[in-house]
């Protein structure tokens, strides 16, 4: 999806947030750096992390005007399309919505991590680099 945006837009900020309602399985700063590590090859790409507060008032601060999403399903359609317009009302940031490849429109993180927690093979439907942290993890024993 970024590297679509990235088509289409000379500069893409990738805001990596926290979402205080979800369990991550790797720290801000370890997702930072692998969709670093993965977007490396892309020009006008900048990781950057959301903190805290509205998305809306992420991208007024970054001079931000569009934010683009990936949308699998009319699910998740109508889950952004409130944001989107609550988005547009507070600061004027337009949502372009764009459609997931077929292959991936079954994929969501909370599927991934349990196929591989329960010893799936993920390695074709995530990035090189995430697949490393999640070997590093199966490796390193508990407590170190």
């Amino acid at each position: 999806m970024i590297a679509r945006a990235a088509s289409h837009f000379d500069e893409v900020i990738v805001a990596v947030s926290t979402n205080y309602s979800k369990k991550y399985r790797f720290s801000l700063d370890d997702r930072i750096a692998m969709a670093s590590e993965t977007l490396s090859y892309l020009r006008g790409i900048t990781v950057v992390p959301m903190g805290e507060g509205l998305l809306a008032n992420f991208c007024r601060d970054h001079g931000a005007d569009v934010i683009v999403k990936g949308i699998r399903s009319s699910l998740d359609f109508e889950y952004e399309v409130p944001m989107a317009t609550m988005n547009r009302q507070l600061t004027g940031v337009e949502t372009v919505f764009l459609p997931a490849e077929s292959s991936y429109t079954h994929l969501s993180s909370s599927l991934l991590k349990e196929v591989e927690k329960l010893g799936g093979d993920i390695s074709s439907f995530v990035p090189h680099a995430v697949q490393k942290r999640f070997q590093t993890q199966r490796d390193t024993p508990t407590g170190q």
